[in-house]
């Protein structure tokens, strides 16, 4: 029975996640399966991956066959890795604590690099926020000092036509003394 690591999609249209099975190739793609071992959403940035470590090395082990994607998914998180360091370990390359200084070494570099993706998608999220920011109070200084104008001339049209009214009416005063 030739056995694939694959993707088994999930989720509503456009928005789709997947999980990470064991399945005969014979099988439809979301259909039976032998084993879920883990799951990928990559509708989050990063892409969430969340992966039964030692199921999938041993299904590799026994010979599973990953696809394209879940080889790069198993990559990422060093399933592979690992698979490749304890074959050295069987092939009499290096013992098992070399190999676990090694992977232990990978990992944590790993780790730090995504952290630092992690941090720098943080920062330009808050940079970009304060942008928008800035751009809102100018526009809304903008609008203000618009209003304030239009509040200007309407009293000075206001008060103009009261001082017309009121010479209108003097002069008609006036006119009314002189008869």
């Amino acid at each position: 029975m030739p056995v694939k690591i694959r993707l088994q999609r999930h989720g509503r249209k456009g928005y789709a996640y997947y999980h990470i099975v064991i399945a005969d190739s014979r099988a439809p793609r979301d259909g039976k399966f032998i084993e879920r071992i883990g799951s990928y959403n990559p509708n989050t940035n990063p892409a969430t991956i969340d992966l039964k470590f030692e199921k999938a090395l041993h299904w590799l082990q026994t010979g599973a066959q990953p696809t394209d994607t879940t080889r790069n998914i198993l990559s990422a998180e060093g399933v592979l890795m690992k698979k490749h360091l304890l074959e050295g370990v069987q092939k009499g390359a290096f013992d098992v604590v070399e190999a676990d200084k090694r992977f232990d070494a990978w990992k944590a570099s790993k780790e730090s690099s995504v952290s630092k993706t992690k941090e720098q998608l943080a920062a330009d999220k808050q940079a970009a926020a304060k942008t928008r920011l800035a751009a809102e109070a100018e526009a809304n200084k903008a609008k203000a000092a618009e209003v304030a104008k239009k509040k200007a001339d309407a009293i000075a049209a206001t008060i103009e036509a009261v001082v017309e009214e009121a010479q209108a009416e003097e002069a008609a005063a006036t006119e009314e003394a002189a008869e």
